[in-house]
């Protein structure tokens, strides 16, 4: 399994996270729908917030980075936020 992690934080980063929480539904319906979707986490920091994605697969955290960019560049895009930083890995415990 391959994870994914991406840190929002600064100018723009808390409303971000304010338009995912309440838009949660479709943030879940779209990463659900990557092929070898294992897991999701979205979670708020002092400074803005994180979420981390687990897959099968290198290609599904590539597909679940994509989509989360494209998903903010047209729902999200007013709120200012910088890229996130990513960081990737691979998974060596995950508990259910």
């Amino acid at each position: 399994m391959q994870a994914v992690l991406r840190a929002y934080s600064g100018t723009g980063a808390k409303e971000l996270f304010d338009v995912l929480e309440s838009r949660a539904a479709e943030v879940e319906e779209l990463l659900r729908s990557v092929r070898g979707f294992v897991g999701y986490t979205l979670a708020r920091s002092d400074d803005g917030g994180f979420s981390v994605t687990v897959c099968d697969d290198q290609a599904g955290v590539d597909e679940s980075v994509q989509r989360a960019k494209d998903w903010i560049a047209k729902n999200a895009g007013n709120t200012g936020a910088a890229a996130p930083k990513v960081s990737a890995g691979s998974v060596i415990v995950h508990l259910k």
